[in-house]
This record gives structure tokens, C-alpha cells and sequence, in this order.
């Protein structure tokens, strides 16, 4: 179902946050729960994921999140303070220890020349931490490709939580 490079990553998320008794939730806008379903697709995931949020809609982000309505009207829901908020309300809305949130532009229309389609916001947090954010700009073709690709960032950065 998922490339070999993202079915590593999950497996080796699974093992790490196993061996910490650590449990995940993902927050998850352009990818549509694409993250959570990568992690689900390996055994033993039950061990480790604890929830996802498929948080598409503005509303969905502050009813579920607890993102600043106001904050998204300003920034625009592809930006890192919503990404980092995102992550953060996921932690709260959630018996996890490790979240990651991403917000983006996948595409093939909805893209600016601020933001173009690929641009892609991905934060991490962990019960009392910072808030970790990365930016990313994934130039390929398709949709499809700038999710997978969103969905490797955001396990990677996962692990690197862990490491």
C-alpha cells in the first residue's frame, strides 16, 4: 500500500516509541490521515497509535485542535504557527506523548506564488517540549506524490523526536 522507504520509517516509529511506552497521534490537514494510515498498516501499530485527527477544514482544526480561528484568517492554514498549534492541540485532545501535525498544498491547484503547491508545514511535540517545526517545498508532479512525500517527512521527524 505505502513505498518501502515510508513502511521502514513507520516500522522503525513502532519500535522506537514501543520501547519507550510512548504513544502517537497524528494531526493531519494535506495528507488526509495519511500518516496514521502508514503507521496502521504495520503490525503492532495498536502498541504505539493512539488517535488521529483528519483535519482538512478550518473547522476542523479549531473545533478539534483548538487552532485560533483568528490565527488561521490571518496566516493562512498553511503556515508554521498553525502547524505548531495543530500539534500542540492534538497532544491536549489526546492521551499521547508525541504528536506530529501537517499542514500543506498537495496540489495540482491551491498554490500561491507565497505558497506555492508543495509547501508543506510539518511540527512535532512531545509532552513538556518544544515544538519542533520544519518547512518543506516538494516540487514533483503529482498529488499523490507530494503527500507520500509529506507523509516520509513527517515519520522522519517523528524518529528524530525519539532519537
Amino acid at each position: 500500500m505505502f513505498p518501502l522507504e515510508i513502511v521502514t520509517l513507520a516500522r522503525l516509529l513502532i519500535d522506537e516509541a514501543r520501547q519507550r511506552s510512548l504513544r502517537i497521534v497524528t494531526a493531519e490537514s494535506c495528507t488526509a490521515g495519511l500518516v496514521a494510515g502508514a503507521i496502521g498498516s504495520i503490525a503492532g501499530a495498536s502498541d504505539v497509535l493512539e488517535r488521529g485527527f483528519v483535519t482538512y477544514s478550518n473547522r476542523a482544526k479549531q473545533e478539534l485542535l483548538g487552532v485560533p480561528g483568528d490565527l488561521i484568517a490571518d496566516l493562512g492554514a498553511v503556515s508554521e504557527p498553525v502547524a505548531r498549534m495543530m500539534a500542540e492541540g492534538a497532544l491536549e485532545a489526546s492521551n499521547a506523548h508525541l504528536a506530529v501535525a501537517i499542514t500543506g498544498i498537495a496540489g495540482p491547484g491551491g498554490g500561491t506564488a507565497m505558497k506555492p503547491v508543495g509547501t508543506v508545514h510539518i511540527a512535532t511535540a512531545r509532552a513538556n517540549e518544544r515544538i519542533l517545526h520544519k518547512a518543506e517545498l516538494f516540487e514533483f508532479e503529482t498529488r499523490e506524490e507530494i503527500q507520500l512525500a509529506a507523509v516520509q517527512s513527517a515519520l522522519q521527524a517523528m524518529l528524530d523526536r525519539l532519537s
